[in-house]
């Protein structure tokens, strides 16, 4: 049986919503369609209680039923919602200028992510003026074990805020070179804070190589991740290790132009996992 982990709103004493909300949460943090059983399999709630939350929430179109499979996946009205939450996130719009720049002097598109939970969240990208690179969604959801901007983002976290982060990663193996497991993870990302940037060699995406840098404020705090991608066919590693003091050098000024408006502050536990921020 999978290890029960308790997803925001899962607390003890939270009220129906935030139950509800816990729910949501494990059904995300899974990143796949996922059946009721394998839903209370990682719960702490009732069996009755899950499938009765389940159920509210395909009714609020919150979550999406497939009779036919029988799992259970993101809802159209939650996407809608994120959509609006992700645009209206005050580092996206700061950014755009720092991210076109960079993409037009290097010839590639250069996204911006957020760490939510154990997930990665692209919120802006830069295009160069020529189609070159990867072009992914922006307003996608994707890993962070596997990535590098993820592997960035989790490498300037607390003890306690990674050690979270790392429970509500699937560590699936979804090419020959992806990390499986939290104990060889954990020893990737002292390499990542040890050079300030991450790798990503082939781990989510065969052929698809990328680096990745975070965004940190003056003190330290995080609020995004830099990454450039790239065909392995087109590029290496090690010319895109040369675009490191240039994705650098745009995290901080991003960083920069971000403070002045004015994060709001959050619960600690929430700020250090970049859940709300």
């Amino acid at each position: 049986m999978a290890d029960r982990i308790r997803p925001q709103g899962e607390n003890e004493g939270a009220g129906t919503v935030g139950k509800a909300l816990g729910v949501l949460d494990i059904v995300a943090s899974l990143g796949r369609p996922v059946r009721a059983a394998e839903i209370q399999a990682v719960s702490d709630l009732p069996k009755g209680t899950v499938y009765r939350f389940l159920q509210t929430l395909t009714e609020q179109n919150m979550l999406s039923y497939d009779p036919d499979r029988r799992v259970y996946s993101i809802g159209v009205r939650l996407v809608r919602l994120a959509q609006v939450a992700w645009r209206t996130f005050q580092i996206a719009p700061v950014s755009q200028p720092h991210l076109h720049a960079l993409a037009r002097k290097i010839g590639l598109a250069v996204y911006l992510s957020k760490l939510d939970g154990g997930q990665c969240v692209s919120l802006e990208r830069g295009m160069p003026d020529v189609r070159a690179g990867v072009f992914q969604d922006v307003d996608r959801v994707y890993p962070a074990y596997c990535t590098a901007v993820g592997k960035a983002m989790l490498a300037n976290l607390s003890e306690q805020a990674l050690a979270m982060a790392l429970r509500q990663q699937s560590f699936q193996r979804l090419t020959e070179r992806t990390i499986t497991d939290a104990e060889a993870l954990r020893a990737d990302l002292e390499t990542v804070r040890a050079r300030g940037y991450a790798i990503e060699d082939g781990e989510h995406v065969r052929g698809i190589i990328a680096i990745g840098v975070p965004i940190l404020t003056r003190s330290g705090r995080l609020i995004g991740g830099l990454a450039v991608h790239a065909p392995d066919r087109r590029t290496d590693i090690e010319e895109l290790k040369m675009q490191f003091p240039d994705l650098h050098k745009t995290a901080a000024a991003i960083a920069k132009d971000a403070a002045d408006w004015s994060f709001p502050e959050t619960d600690r536990k929430l700020e250090q996992c970049g859940e709300r921020i």
